[in-house]
């Protein structure tokens, strides 16, 4: 595991079970402009630099039928996050949260979530825009995004 800063203050830090409960096939990789988590932007209006998901074979069979979608929902691994701090102290908030009540990529499991533009196609590799992983994160899953049923307008956040 990477050397990671001492936590800020307010912040705890759990220890993490010995095993795991579940394994992942990574199915393939996202490369961006980041070279890393640093450098990646903590917006998402700043998520602007096209990217591109590379999907490995055998699994880019699953890319079949997805030409016209404009907007993918891309799940990704943070690998390069810690796992183990369970309350936070964001240097833009007045006071520490759960990590349950943040995006912060430092959770239990880091999985990334975004939804990103398609910009185009080509075999196995799709480029996008809107994401915000270092370059060589692993990718997880693609699923369309369709906004008939993932957008919630009437959704609300505490101030």
């Amino acid at each position: 595991m990477p050397a990671f800063k001492p936590p800020r203050p307010g912040e705890v830090v759990i220890e993490l079970p010995e095993t795991a409960d579940i394994s992942l096939h990574f199915i393939g990789r996202i490369r961006s402009a980041y070279a890393t988590p640093a450098d990646c932007p903590k917006n998402t209006r700043e998520r602007n630099e096209p990217a591109v998901i590379e999907v490995d074979p055998p699994y880019d069979q699953g890319l079949a039928g997805i030409d016209g979608f404009s907007h993918l929902i891309a799940l990704y691994w943070l690998d390069r996050s810690r796992r183990d701090v369970i309350v936070q102290h964001p240097s833009h908030k007045s006071a520490p949260a759960g990590v349950f009540a943040l995006r912060s990529p430092v959770r239990p499991n880091p999985i990334g979530l975004a939804v990103v533009e398609v910009l185009r196609r080509e075999g196995n590799r799709i480029t996008i825009r809107a994401i915000d992983c270092a370059d060589g994160t692993p990718l997880i899953d693609l699923k369309p995004y369709l906004a008939s049923s993932d957008s919630v307008p009437s959704a609300t956040r505490p101030d």
